[in-house]
């Protein structure tokens, strides 16, 4: 929890710095009046040994952050669940869950309390994570390499399986005419009397929950910072994504 909250005050900071230059430019009627994100992956902030490194860093701002920013104001949260146990977002906003730690029962509760009262998840969720890492296996500064997040998945009527038939090389999906790069990715199986459909041989789940929305994509590796395509191929699918979300 220490960590969390560390890269949380960091993500903060950095968020801050980033938008005071500029001012947002919604693009679409996609825009969010609130949105937040939950993450292990290093979108926030850059991977380093300590906040002095992370807030020392001159790269420039992970190229999520920008689509992001286009629809709305956007807040990093380091829990979901407050001090009254319950997420602390307003019941119209979009919260993105990019390959999260794993939730506490807490956290569980409120993250579906909220979903069923109308709040609206898009989720990254990859049995076998593909993201570089300067961190060693074990390190708690690594990126969450395989998702735990079977209680909720299952409350919702989901279940994530990996596919161990798949080629490792990275290959591109198309989704709804987004073309979606994919690496190792998984797949999602409905649980009986899910309120959920599948998309691409499962690599897609459009759920109804209660007043709510998730949309769930079984993999992660959309979210990687690469030189070829950054800004253009990855940017686009991921405003698709979020497209999907707010119809």
């Amino acid at each position: 929890m220490i960590a969390r909250l560390l890269l949380f005050l960091a993500g903060a900071l950095a968020l801050a710095s980033c938008s005071g230059g500029s001012a947002q430019q919604p693009n679409s009627n996609d825009n969010f009046a609130q949105m937040a994100l939950v993450s292990s992956l290093p979108l926030v902030m850059p991977e380093a040994d300590d906040i002095a490194g992370m807030l020392a860093d001159r790269s420039p701002p992970h190229w999520a952050l920008a689509v992001l920013r286009e629809r709305g104001e956007l807040k990093p949260l380091d829990s979901l669940a407050g001090a009254d146990g319950k997420l602390p977002l307003a019941a119209d906003a979009l919260l993105v869950m990019a390959q999260p730690w794993p939730l506490a029962p807490q956290e569980n509760v409120a993250l579906d309390n909220w979903v069923r009262a109308g709040g609206r998840v898009l989720l990254f969720a990859d049995p076998m994570l593909t993201f570089d890492s300067r961190f060693a296996l074990g390190d708690r500064r690594r990126p969450q390499d395989v998702v735990t997040l079977s209680p909720i998945l299952t409350r919702w009527g989901l279940r994530l399986e990996r596919d161990e038939d798949i080629a490792p090389e990275p290959y591109v999906v198309d989704i709804g005419g987004a073309a979606v790069p994919v690496a190792l990715p998984g797949r999602f199986a409905l649980i009986p009397g899910s309120g959920c459909a599948l998309e691409a041989h499962g690599l897609l789940a459009k759920c109804r929950i209660g007043k709510g929305r998730v949309v769930a994509l079984a993999d992660a590796a959309l979210l990687e910072e690469r030189e070829d395509d950054v800004g253009t191929t990855r940017a686009a699918a991921f405003r698709a994504l979020l497209s999907r979300i707010s119809l």
